[in-house]
């Protein structure tokens, strides 16, 4: 209603209470015209007064007080309608999804075969666990709004953290991974399950990042299969990393060649991602572990929320000390007048 006489940016919350400044202005009138005016004669007997101004006397003139007492009226009510200073618009942090990062520290994952570019070194190779830590610290500290779990898994599975939106916690837990740390095997399916437990399901989907070298799962009591058939029916989405290959596989593959008796078939990480609604993808360098973890992050984006607030600063403190001023200074008027 009364937008349009404010400067930019500046707005009252309940602009009504200025229909009060009517009856303010009628007091303010009536009372400046009544300050000006004689009061009723005092007989005075000092014989330096003229006889004619025995009769009547001059009263003081009070219409400073009353227009500071109606200026500080005004004040109180525009406190009243409460000014404030609107700001840009506050955007709420992105609603995001609960994440486990599954990693394995099998003795394969110190192998030094990642391609990397140092500023002073050069190209070198560096070990994968490295390159892994730093890829997956970087994916964490992009993603605010999302709940990160840390598990690490090799003959045995533990978990480092729970999902959390402790980002800090959750990147410390991952710089303190060191290889073989729970047994050199993969126990990949207990892995899997171990994850599944910790997820929950919000708005948006949960998903697992599977980060492992492809190594023969030949450990633990749960097989990856019947994991996938968990995450499949909970809907939760498997991204699988392969960080380089493994270089014992051919060997496992010959002997088992060899053998009458062959093993029950196990879903791979390509399997584990394309049956549960995942991304699959070869990582044997630096950069190839950046984009396909930039491609993850397309994949499992966060909710934007729309901004519903603004930034406000309240001005109704400062009518409120202009009006307990003002009213100061009219008292004050008025002592000085008739003293």
């Amino acid at each position: 209603m009364f937008e349009w006489m404010l400067p930019r940016g500046l707005e009252l919350a309940q602009p009504l209470w200025l229909f009060l400044l009517l009856p303010v202005a009628g007091w303010s009138g009536l009372a400046w015209r009544r300050a000006q005016g004689e009061v009723p004669g005092m007989v005075l007997n000092h014989p330096s007064l003229p006889l004619a101004a025995v009769g009547r006397l001059p009263a003081p003139s009070l219409r400073g007080s009353v227009a500071l007492r109606g200026l500080a009226f005004a004040l109180l009510v525009l406190a009243l309608a409460q000014p404030r200073l609107v700001g840009g618009w506050i955007q709420p942090p992105p609603e995001g999804r609960d994440i486990v990062l599954l990693i394995d520290t099998s003795l394969t994952m110190s192998i030094r075969d990642f391609a990397a570019h140092d500023p002073k070194l050069g190209k070198r190779e560096v070990e994968r666990m490295s390159v892994l830590k730093d890829t997956l610290t970087r994916f964490i500290d992009g993603r605010p709004g999302d709940r990160f779990g840390v598990i690490v898994f090799g003959s045995e599975v533990a978990t480092l953290t729970p999902p959390t939106f402790d980002r800090a916690h959750a990147i410390a837990q991952i710089q303190r991974i060191q290889v073989g740390m729970v047994g050199g095997n993969t126990a990949l399916g207990d892995a899997l399950g171990m994850a599944l437990k910790q997820v929950r399901t919000r708005r948006l989907r949960p998903a697992i990042i599977l980060v492992s070298d492809g190594a023969d799962n030949n450990a633990g009591t749960l097989t990856p299969a019947e994991a996938l058939a968990v995450a499949h029916q909970a809907g939760v989405a498997i991204h699988a990393l392969q960080f380089g290959s493994d270089p014992y596989a051919a060997g496992r593959a010959a002997r088992v060649t060899s053998n009458s008796a062959e093993p029950d078939p196990q879903p791979g990480l390509a399997d584990l991602t394309r049956l549960s609604g995942g991304h699959y993808d070869d990582i044997h360098s630096a950069a190839d572990a950046t984009r396909v973890i930039q491609a993850v992050g397309r994949l499992e984006p966060t909710l934007a929320s729309p901004a519903r607030h603004r930034q406000v600063s309240e001005g109704y403190w400062l009518a409120l000390a202009l009006a307990a001023i003002t009213l100061v200074a009219a008292q004050g008027w008025i002592l000085r007048r008739t003293a």
